[in-house]
C-alpha cells in the first residue's frame, strides 16, 4: 500500500502534467504582422503624417486640432509614461492616439490592433490604462460646481434658455454593454437590452457638472439618482448652495433648481413638468414649454457625447469595469474639449452650430442635426 507521501506526490504530479497540457503555448513574442509597426503600422504611416500636413482630417481623426492634442497628452502623460523595457515601446502619443481612435470610432478592439500593428491583448490594455488617465488627469474638468460657479450656470439658463433660477438639467441614459458573466437580469433594461445607467447634471453649455456611472440597467432614473452622492444631496436639500433669489423683473424670492423629467420626484429644489397636456391652463403650458427648453440640454448633451465619441453609441465589446472606465474618459474628454469651444473657428469646434439645439422663431426651438 502507497504511503501518503506518495499519494500527495502522485496527485500534484498528475495535476502538474495536466496544468501544462491546458496552458496555451505561445507560438511568438511578436506577430510576424506586427514585426513592422514602426515601420508601416498606423501611427506611423498615418497619424504622425496628419499631425504635421492635414488639420482637417486630425480633427476628424481625434475630435481635436493638433494643438490641443498636445495640450491633452501633458495632461495625461504622467498616468501613462511607462520606462522602456522593449525593443519597440508603445510612447505615450501612440497610447493616447490609439485609444482616442477607439473611442471616436466605436471600432473594435482587433481592428484598432489590427492597423495600429499591435497585439489585442496589448490594446485592451492601452484603452483601459489610457482611460484611466484621462479621468484623472482632466478631473478638474468634470468637479462639481463651487461658490461663483453656480451662479455663471444659473445666469447661463436664463441667458440663454429662458429659465430662471436654474443651475441644472438632470436625466440618465442607459449606456450598453455585452451580457456580463453570471449578472442575471441585473443589466438588462425594459428596453430589451443589458446596460449600464450613466446619471449626469449638466450647466447650459452642455458640459456635465455631475456624472454616476455603473448602476444597474435594470434600475428606474429615480432610483439610480436617489442612491447617487449628488442626489441624495439633492433631496436632503443640501444642492444647490444657493440662497433664494427674486425671479427676474420681480421681487419674489424663489429657490435654485435643478429641472428633470417625470420620472424623478417634485421637491423644493427640483422641478418636473405639470403632467398631462389636454387639461393644462395657459400658465401651465406655458411652464412646461420653459421648462422644456431646459431640460432638453441634458438630453442634447448625451447626444453630442454619443455622436463624438461613437463607443458610447455601441455595445462595448469588453468587461463591465473597463465599459465604465471607458464612458469616465468619454465624459472626461466631452468637458475638456467643450470648454472655451465658442472662441474658435467653426471647423474647429467640437459642439459645432446644428449639433445641439438652438434658438429659432420666437417661441420655437430649432432641434440639433442628429435628431
Amino acid at each position: 500500500m502507497a504511503s501518503i507521501e506518495e499519494v500527495v506526490l502522485l496527485y500534484l504530479l498528475r495535476r502538474h502534467n495536466k496544468n501544462n497540457r491546458n496552458r496555451r503555448t505561445r507560438r511568438w513574442g511578436v506577430r510576424p504582422l506586427n514585426t513592422t509597426r514602426i515601420q508601416d503600422g498606423e501611427f506611423v504611416s498615418l497619424v504622425l503624417p496628419m499631425r504635421q500636413l492635414d488639420e482637417e482630417k486630425h480633427f476628424e481623426y481625434f475630435r481635436m486640432t493638433a494643438e490641443t492634442f498636445d495640450h491633452l497628452l501633458d495632461r495625461v502623460v504622467p498616468f501613462i509614461q511607462h520606462p522602456a523595457c522593449h525593443r519597440a515601446p508603445v510612447s505615450a502619443t501612440e497610447r493616447l492616439s490609439a485609444t482616442l481612435r477607439y473611442l471616436s470610432t466605436g471600432m473594435s478592439q482587433t481592428g484598432l490592433a489590427a492597423s495600429y500593428k499591435l497585439g489585442t491583448a496589448t490594446v485592451s490594455k492601452i484603452i483601459k490604462e489610457v482611460c484611466l488617465a484621462l479621468w484623472a488627469g482632466l478631473e478638474e474638468e468634470v468637479k462639481c460646481p463651487e461658490g461663483a460657479q453656480w451662479e455663471a450656470i444659473r445666469d447661463g439658463f436664463w441667458e440663454k434658455w429662458n429659465y430662471p433660477n436654474c443651475v441644472g438639467a438632470i436625466d440618465g441614459k442607459h449606456v450598453r454593454i455585452k451580457a456580463p458573466a453570471n449578472s442575471g437580469s441585473s443589466f438588462f433594461n425594459y428596453k430589451g437590452y443589458f446596460s449600464f445607467v450613466l446619471m449626469a447634471a449638466c450647466d447650459a453649455q452642455y458640459r456635465f457638472t455631475f456624472v454616476d456611472v455603473g448602476a444597474f440597467g435594470k434600475e428606474s432614473d429615480a432610483g439610480v439618482f436617489s442612491r447617487s452622492k449628488f442626489g441624495a444631496k439633492l433631496l436632503q436639500g443640501r444642492l444647490p448652495p444657493l440662497p433664494c433669489a427674486p425671479l427676474p423683473g420681480t421681487e419674489v424670492l424663489t429657490p435654485h433648481v435643478f429641472v428633470a423629467d417625470e420620472a424623478f420626484p417634485q421637491k423644493i429644489n427640483l422641478m418636473r413638468p405639470y403632467p398631462g397636456s389636454q387639461q393644462l391652463s395657459h400658465d401651465q403650458k406655458v411652464y412646461n414649454y420653459r421648462h422644456s427648453r431646459a431640460r432638453r440640454i441634458i438630453e442634447n448633451s448625451f447626444g453630442i457625447l454619443a455622436a463624438r465619441w461613437r463607443i458610447m453609441g455601441k455595445a462595448m465589446e469588453c468587461s463591465e469595469d473597463t465599459a465604465e472606465v471607458v464612458t469616465k474618459a468619454c465624459i472626461a474628454l466631452h468637458n475638456f474639449l467643450a470648454k472655451g469651444d465658442q472662441d474658435l473657428p467653426e471647423e474647429n469646434r467640437y459642439i459645432p452650430p446644428g449639433m445641439a439645439d438652438r434658438d429659432g422663431a420666437p417661441g420655437r426651438v430649432e432641434t440639433d442635426s442628429r435628431r
